[in-house]
């Protein structure tokens, strides 16, 4: 593990509820080395007794780091190696059940930010990002489209969809679809091309979200679902509202929604 050359990516949990979204994280992300502490048995993990001892040995020796456990744990446990945001690793904070993904250390430099959204879209959490030139971006499209959809196609239509609703590309903070849609290559590729990163919305959070959304047959028939576009635009963020309504643009649909400044 750590004394061998390691993997480009650590995992390091404190829990036997961690252990599990470490396990999901390693089958979904990649080759992955795991940290546990030593009262958790698990085989094939490097056991460590305190996480403020175990960091400083590791932080170097990985790009990505992704802890699951508290983050006021992990702030004291990496604070005497931070150094430089151009050499410092990409840290990222996940509570025990999965439910939020924070970026915590080297969000643009060091690739957190990246890393967050891949940890978010791995199992269905909510990605944090707090970099400014990030979370100032309010707009958020969804998109829905056929098998093998270019990314040309979709990306036509997404331009489309920003003139009819008034947006420009710079607004826009997330693509958005379907996690049936996850590896769509069309979509990876827009997301690459773009430098605008893909949110993926579950399957399960469309069909029970309180949306009053207008079923479209096509995604019904294929996906089991009410519709693809508005409810991922809706869904990948917060505050959200709906700018352009599904519109259908050489047989992609897209929608527009705009997240709303707290009141």
């Amino acid at each position: 593990m750590g004394s061998a050359v390691p993997n480009d990516l650590a995992l390091i949990t404190l829990s036997k509820e961690g252990l599990k979204v470490c396990r999901l994280l390693a089958e979904r992300l990649g080759p992955a080395d795991l940290y546990v502490h030593r009262d958790i048995p698990c085989e094939g993990a490097e056991p460590f007794e305190r996480v403020v001892e175990l960091s400083p040995r590791i932080f170097h020796a990985y790009r990505r780091l992704v802890y699951v456990m508290p983050s006021g744990v992990v702030v004291r446990a990496i604070a005497s190696s931070v150094q430089h945001k151009l050499q410092d690793p990409a840290v990222v904070v996940l509570d025990v059940l999965g439910r939020w993904a924070v970026s915590l250390l080297s969000g643009h430099e060091g690739g957190a930010n990246d890393l967050t959204l891949a940890v978010a879209n791995a199992l269905g959490a909510e990605p944090v990002i707090t970099t400014t030139s990030e979370a100032a971006k309010d707009l958020i499209v969804g998109l829905g489209c056929r098998r093998g959809t270019s990314a040309e196609a979709l990306e036509a239509a997404l331009r489309e969809g920003l003139v009819q609703c008034g947006g420009d590309l710079a607004q826009v903070r997330y693509l958005a679809s379907v996690d049936l849609k996850a590896d769509e290559e069309g979509l990876l590729e827009l997301s690459r091309r773009l430098e605008i990163p893909l949110r993926i919305i579950t399957s399960e959070e469309i069909r029970k979200a309180p949306l009053d959304l207008q079923e479209t047959g096509a995604a019904r028939r294929h996906l089991d679902l009410p519709a693809v576009a508005e409810p991922a635009a809706l869904l990948a963020g917060r505050r959200t509202r709906l700018i352009l309504p599904r519109t259908i643009v050489g047989g992609v649909t897209v929608a527009v929604a705009r997240e709303e400044e707290p009141v």
